[in-house]
């Protein structure tokens, strides 16, 4: 019989090129005639080295699935998707196959499926989602007790954890998680894992000054003529939007929070209707210590306290617009601003 035997697999994808490696007889007989029993031992990834048999797979990754009976083989199916399959590519013991990216992997029947003339053989095999992508929770300064909401994408089966504790999970959807916060979750990083991968969130439980809400008494009074957005935020359900003319400004209440200890210094997110450049104000400080240079998508910035005078506390955050044209002469934006906090050290 023959056997395939894999030398390598270079994938390039910036020139769409795809090298399938050495595929090689090692029979004595050479004979392309089917074993009249059909059946699945194993399915191996492809890749350099000895084929190691695996029960779940990769989309957009080639695969051997092992076995016997395979010479007439007419379908292909991943979890019921029909799956292309090149015919030069199959013997009697070994079909190579890429798993489409389009296969399904949520509500589907982790079964492979190989149809010939001779029957079909349905093989246990899982699918994995990509690795999770964790865009963001809230609230972020949630207590312990309090249920909070995980956006992101991939939460297959998901697993979380609140620091190093494993926390269970309410309800799920791919793209939203709910929990309860433990005890002691306080400036504890939450992690998302699936069986492809782990991720984490980018800001802490309890680090929040803004987060569809104002803390400590940062808030921002109405006369600023600003409007809270419910669509498109960077993290949470709440964005703050404020259009301001040449040099004009959203200015904070004054307040007092010295409790910082732990943190490193200030993160804010900001994007804009066009690029153009927005001042952070700190404390009172309208100098230009702080330049933020904004797009049209979101950016988070992280200003250490050195870089804000080395302060001991918060007492004021505002901003103002030093957008100009091209021959220096200040002009109107529309800014966008989310997710103010501490950044832990």
């Amino acid at each position: 019989m023959k056997n395939i035997k894999i030398k390598y697999l270079l994938s390039i994808v910036s020139m769409a090129l795809l090298v399938l490696g050495v595929f090689s007889s090692c029979s004595d007989d050479n004979s392309d005639s089917g074993s009249g029993t059909l059946a699945i031992t194993s399915v191996a990834k492809a890749e350099p080295g000895d084929l190691v048999p695996v029960t779940q797979g990769d989309p957009k990754n080639y695969y051997i699935i092992r076995g016997s009976g395979f010479t007439t083989v007419e379908k292909i199916y991943f979890n019921d998707f029909d799956t292309y399959f090149n015919p030069t590519l199959v013997t009697d013991t070994e079909i190579f196959v890429l798993i489409d990216e389009k296969t399904p992997y949520a509500d589907a029947s982790s079964k492979l499926k190989v149809v010939t003339k001779l029957g079909t053989i349905v093989y246990d095999f899982v699918i994995s989602p990509p690795s999770p992508t964790f865009g963001s929770f809230n609230p972020i300064n949630a207590a312990d007790g309090d249920e909070i909401t995980i956006y992101g994408n991939y939460f297959l089966n998901p697993i979380v954890k609140v620091g190093t504790e494993t926390v269970p999970v309410i309800s799920s959807t791919l793209t939203e998680i709910k929990v309860k916060l433990p005890a002691g979750s306080n400036k504890k990083y939450i992690s998302v894992t699936n069986i492809s991968g782990t991720a984490t969130s980018t800001y802490a439980v309890g680090t929040a000054i803004f987060d569809d809400v104002a803390y400590y008494g940062f808030t921002f009074p109405t006369w600023n003529n600003h409007t809270y957005e419910s669509e498109g935020s960077e993290q949470g359900l709440v964005h703050i939007k404020k259009k301001m003319a040449a040099w004009d400004n959203l200015q904070g209440d004054w307040s007092w929070y010295d409790q910082i200890a732990d943190y490193s210094g200030i993160r804010i997110a900001v994007r804009a209707d066009n690029p153009g450049t927005l001042k952070f104000i700190f404390n009172g400080d309208w100098s230009e210590r702080n330049m933020l240079t904004v797009g049209t998508g979101w950016t988070t910035f992280v200003i250490p306290w050195s870089a804000l005078g080395n302060a001991d506390h918060v007492q004021n955050i505002s901003f103002q617009n030093m957008s100009k044209d091209a021959a220096g002469n200040g002009v109107e934006n529309t800014f966008y601003i989310d997710d103010i906090g501490f950044v832990l050290k």
